[in-house]
């Protein structure tokens, strides 16, 4: 194996569940070609992995029941780097960070589309792994993965796995309102612990030696949203889940919408211990870090304690805390007031500190 070929296949392998041989069968450019390799690919990994009726037909456009209520449309990218982390891989990341979307939305997640864009070279081994995962999440949410398409690149050229989805959903009523109803009062909410997920990625891209890991937050959002909702629909203005840019960029967009101030108290912010040292080793702000399974919620005046009651009560969001306030536009369109000091401006960074992490 040449050099090039085992520094990729070592990034592959970084904290993969399973071994690999040195003489594994690998993805080759002519499965993505069309004919019978790619056929058998198919039929005897993707679709063995993920069946169902729908999947099974592998017709150009799958055939979908009707639904009687709106629809939700949304589609995501992931290249995750690396494939494997502590709590999740670019599977579940894929599953979970659509099915989030479409929840956080306000809709009911009914069906998945998947496509695949592997590189030459990758050990199917590692594909079986991540297609398990996307199978058990996708039970786990009550979601069919109904079409997909897969294609194949010259080695070098994908970094081992990419990932494609779109996600459709029918909307439940009452829709929450969204940003720009956002008034005076309202209350802040963290659904759970920030920073898991960048820092879980970066300990193992950048093989720290932290034991044990610490572990992404990656998971389903579904439940806590659906339970919310039930209980205090109407009470409820927006939500959205806190993957790029973490908590401070949901603030700034939501700022944006309202034309207020949105106020944090850091002394509320539920930080685990391993982010906070981490964060504050590498001079990062877990307010910036990514999440894939932590949401924020904004709720009327009064309703915060219920709200936070409520997502206590489930085991995805026992960590939840109301984190702050909207107030009229002030000196900044975020604040923050640290845990020593006054009220100060929360930046707003150009871009993310953690690159690829979903």
């Amino acid at each position: 194996m040449h050099d090039k070929e085992q520094n990729a296949f070592s990034s592959w392998q970084m904290n993969c569940p399973v071994s690999i041989p040195a003489n594994a069968d690998c993805v080759t450019l002519a499965h993505g070609e069309g004919g019978r390799l790619s056929r058998k690919l198919i039929q005897e990994r993707i679709i063995h992995a993920l069946s169902n009726e729908t999947l099974q037909a592998m017709n150009d456009a799958a055939q979908l029941p009707r639904v009687m209520g709106s629809l939700a449309l949304t589609t995501d990218s992931f290249v995750v780097s690396p494939l494997f982390f502590s709590g999740g891989d670019i599977g579940t990341l894929a599953v979970y960070g659509t099915v989030n979307d479409l929840a956080v939305s306000g809709a009911k997640p009914l069906w998945l589309t998947l496509s695949l864009i592997m590189e030459e070279g990758l050990p199917l081994v590692i594909l079986d792994r991540v297609l398990e995962s996307i199978a058990n999440a996708a039970q786990q949410t009550g979601v069919k993965i109904v079409a997909g398409d897969t294609k194949v690149v010259p080695r070098g050229a994908a970094d081992g796995l990419f990932i494609n989805t779109a996600g459709v959903g029918e909307l439940i009523a009452p829709i929450p309102p969204g940003a720009a109803t956002l008034q005076e009062g309202d209350e802040l909410i963290v659904s759970g612990t920030i920073g898991r997920h960048g820092i879980a990625i970066l300990a193992v891209r950048e093989e720290l030696g932290l034991e044990p890991l610490p572990s992404s937050d990656c998971g389903s959002l579904l439940r806590p949203v659906e339970c919310l909702r039930e209980s205090m629909g109407h009470q409820i203005r927006c939500l959205r889940d806190a993957t790029r840019g973490g908590v401070a960029a949901v603030m700034q967009e939501w700022a944006e919408a309202s034309g207020m101030t949105l106020s944090i108290d850091e002394r509320s912010l539920p930080i685990a211990a391993d982010v906070r040292g981490i964060s504050e080793l590498l001079g990062l702000d877990p307010l910036h870090i990514a999440n894939e399974g932590t949401m924020v919620i904004a709720v009327k005046s009064g309703a915060g304690s219920e709200a936070v009651s409520l997502l206590q009560s489930l085991s995805e969001t026992a960590e939840a805390r109301v984190i702050g306030t909207v107030k009229p536009r002030g000196i900044a369109a975020v604040t923050i007031r640290r845990t020593l000091g006054a009220e100060q401006p929360l930046d707003d960074p150009l871009g993310s500190p953690l690159p690829r992490i979903c």
